[in-house]
């Protein structure tokens, strides 16, 4: 029997948070989770800035690439980045919360192309991330 697609993307959210330990050792938390989208959050803690104050964009990236990831394994299908881009438009500064927010543009055989957009607490931008996405076949996230 086949699970309710809410109901597997909630699952595999939860099996890829046990094991990602990065995600888990920045303080990241997965807010919320559908199928083919993620909300990813983070403060910015005093160990994340860069000599000039403001966030690592390699930091900012991550939390990007996070959401990415957990938005394109929505669908228990274990799927790998095999591209990114992003643009760091603002600066993050200690105390920031910021959300990225991961959409599936499209899903067509075994590629991907999603759309992750970072906001601070204040909803003001702060990075523009596109990831292109790369399913490995027949390998799900969790078994069903």
């Amino acid at each position: 029997m086949k699970r309710d697609p809410q109901i597997l993307a909630e699952a595999v959210r939860d099996a890829m948070l046990a094991k990602d330990r990065a995600t888990r050792s920045l303080g990241m938390s997965v807010d919320a989770i559908s199928p083919g989208c993620a909300t990813v959050s983070m403060t910015i803690r005093d160990d994340m800035l860069n000599g000039f104050d403001v966030c690592h964009g390699g930091l900012i990236t991550t939390l990007a690439d996070s959401a990415f990831a957990f938005a394109c394994n929505s669908y228990n299908e274990l799927t790998v980045a095999s591209g990114i881009t992003i643009d760091i438009v603002a600066p993050a500064r200690a105390g920031d919360v910021l959300t990225a927010a991961a959409s599936e543009v499209t899903r067509a055989g075994r590629t991907g192309v999603y759309d992750v957009e970072v906001r601070n607490q204040r909803g003001e931008r702060v990075a523009v991330f596109r990831g292109r996405s790369y399913t490995i076949k027949g390998k799900p996230v969790i078994g069903e």
